[in-house]
């Protein structure tokens, strides 16, 4: 395989955002921080101390990011025997696996978490590789999730189309010079995710699958 389709999870193929907002609002809250919904919703995709970061500022107490942390993934956890992948989803990176395109998940989730997230995919046997977390040292909207894939896939930034849901992802894909494909189905406005760099726009993985012929992946 000489190309490379490379995949957010969260919000992109597996219908978990709006999880992550009540979450890590529930979080905050039991910490004593009033934090509002759209707020936490536009800093999904981060990795954990960036996300908090974003929401509490750099004078807060930092001590107290693990605590935060650790609060969200024991909230979230309790839904991970029943997340609910996007419509088509698997049948997305199967037909691309089967198209000759290595197929390479780049996430912020680790651990259980992304095994949970596999699980609701149930398309092991398609996927080439995965870019986790535990993996790099700076999450998106740095490139390294990216260019980690693509190193796990062998292919080059020219060859590869990265297919993410949020300003995050569409940064880290443009500054790994990859080209990059969003989907709405993640709560973000089409012209914030153009502005980031998204050169398409497609409404869920389905709408993707149905576009396969003559879209970015064809």
């Amino acid at each position: 395989m000489d190309r490379a389709a490379v995949f957010d999870v969260d919000g992109t193929l597996v219908d978990t955002n709006h999880l992550h907002v009540v979450t890590w609002w529930e979080a905050f809250r039991q910490a004593g921080h009033r934090v509002p919904m759209h707020a936490i919703h536009r800093s999904v995709g981060l990795g954990s101390t960036d996300l908090i970061a974003r929401l509490l500022g750099e004078d807060r107490d930092k001590d107290r990011d693990e605590e935060l942390n650790a609060a969200h993934t024991t909230l979230y956890a309790q839904y991970f025997d029943r997340l609910p992948a996007f419509e088509d989803a698997g049948r997305l990176l199967r037909r691309l696996h089967e198209n000759d395109w290595a197929v390479v998940l780049a996430t912020s989730a680790s651990g259980p978490e992304l095994d949970a997230l596999r699980k609701a995919l149930d398309a092991d046997d398609a996927i080439t590789a995965t870019a986790s977390a535990d993996d790099v040292e700076q999450g998106k909207p740095a490139p390294e999730p990216v260019e980690h894939a693509l190193e796990l896939a062998g292919v080059d930034p020219g060859r590869a189309v990265f297919v993410g849901d949020t300003v995050w992802d569409m940064r880290a894909g443009s500054r790994a010079g990859v080209r990059c494909v969003a989907v709405l189905c993640g709560g973000i406005a089409r012209a914030d995710l153009e502005e980031a760099g998204a050169t398409e726009v497609y409404r869920d993985p389905a709408d993707l699958l149905a576009s396969l012929a003559d879209g970015p992946l064809a």
